[in-house]
């Protein structure tokens, strides 16, 4: 018997029309997104525009990478808000042999509000699957989830528990799996290397900056001198992300700094990021029940207990003496396992 076709549709709030990835990618770098900003002429605002717009780039680039055990993987393609109607007339005509994912991430299902739940019930009628790749509390905070969990095929969360209100709507053969957001690049596209310079580099935001962080990026500074480097700018671009693996140690942000419940217990994609770009994972100890838990068990980064400068100062001290074999564990594992086209791939492969 032939392999089943598979085709990931993927929802991007920047993108337009339903095309296929590899055209929305090559022209995402000519797109204007100041048009797509609430103030053209703020340069700040642009600027952090386009680092959200390369993200979800790069998200689809992802996709559009990946494969799945057991089925052939037709082309991906691409579609935003206004290209909605012109999908589902697509999925009404779809081929008999062929099996549709229509992928959803973070809160952005909410961008097909009000007419969020009916749009899915068309899709699956027209025997469109549907996987929601929620890092954050969609099901608490995220209006919309009540009007699209009864026609999710798959959901990825962050949040452990599920509110109950939301947890109630699923239907029971949903294929949920508590599992955290994780790097958006496609695995070992950056290289490895084998003689990193000796440094540690910190890769945090601006609303990351809380005084207890700032307090660790001081004391870092103090100790390691020019062998630490900080940037707190928002993010870095796309195009900028595999130059970050000239560094041996990732200094990672944590999310105690979230107000809510299941954030407060996690952590930042960077770990993951780091991970496939080479680096070794330094970061602070999550609460109980943490995402990064299993990972520091396996010895798959380098953790530190909350708040305490002189742990700190040992973990990274032990980061920048790993030596090349383990760091190469790390990159392989964090490439193989801890991107976001492979753990979508692992999901879907589930359904037969």
């Amino acid at each position: 018997m032939p392999e089943p076709s598979l085709r990931l549709i993927v929802f991007n709030p920047w993108a337009d029309a339903l095309q296929a990835a590899e055209v929305y990618l090559a022209a995402l770098p000519a797109f204007d997104v100041a048009a797509r900003t609430a103030d053209p002429a703020d340069p700040e605002l642009v600027r952090k525009a386009r680092l959200d717009c390369d993200w979800y780039g790069e998200c689809a680039r992802c996709f559009a990478a990946a494969t799945v055990e057991g089925g052939a993987m037709l082309p991906a393609e691409v579609v935003g808000p206004t290209g909605m109607a012109a999908f589902v007339q697509a999925a009404a005509r779809k081929p008999a042999g062929e099996t549709w994912w229509f992928v959803l991430m973070a809160q952005t299902p909410q961008k097909l509000a009000p007419v969020a739940g009916k749009t899915l019930a068309f899709l699956r009628r027209f025997g469109v699957r549907v996987l929601y790749y929620s890092f954050d509390e969609a099901s608490r905070r995220m209006p919309c989830f009540a009007e699209i969990a009864p026609h999710l095929d798959v959901l990825i969360h962050d949040e452990a528990p599920l509110a109950e209100q939301g947890r109630a709507a699923l239907r029971p053969e949903c294929l949920t799996i508590h599992r955290s957001w994780v790097a958006n690049l496609v695995p070992f596209a950056a290289p490895f290397n084998e003689e990193p310079e000796e440094k540690i580099l910190f890769l945090g935001s601006q609303m990351g900056l809380t005084p207890h962080r700032r307090r660790q990026i001081e004391h870092l500074q103090t100790v390691f001198k020019d062998r630490f480097v900080a940037s707190t700018d928002h993010s870095i671009a796309v195009n900028e992300r595999y130059s970050l693996h000239r560094y041996k140690v990732g200094f990672c942000p944590e999310g105690r700094m979230f107000a809510t419940p299941g954030m407060a217990k996690t952590h930042t994609d960077r770990p993951f990021w780091s991970g496939c770009l080479g680096m070794v994972p330094v970061s602070e100890d999550s609460e109980p029940g943490g995402r990064l838990e299993a990972l520091a068990q396996a010895g798959l980064i380098v953790r530190y207990a909350h708040g305490d400068l002189r742990a700190l100062t040992a973990a990274c001290e032990q980061a920048l003496a790993l030596p090349v074999a383990e760091r190469r564990r790390i990159y392989a594992h964090f490439n193989r396992h801890e991107t976001v086209g492979t753990v979508v791939a692992e999901a879907i492969a589930r359904f037969k």
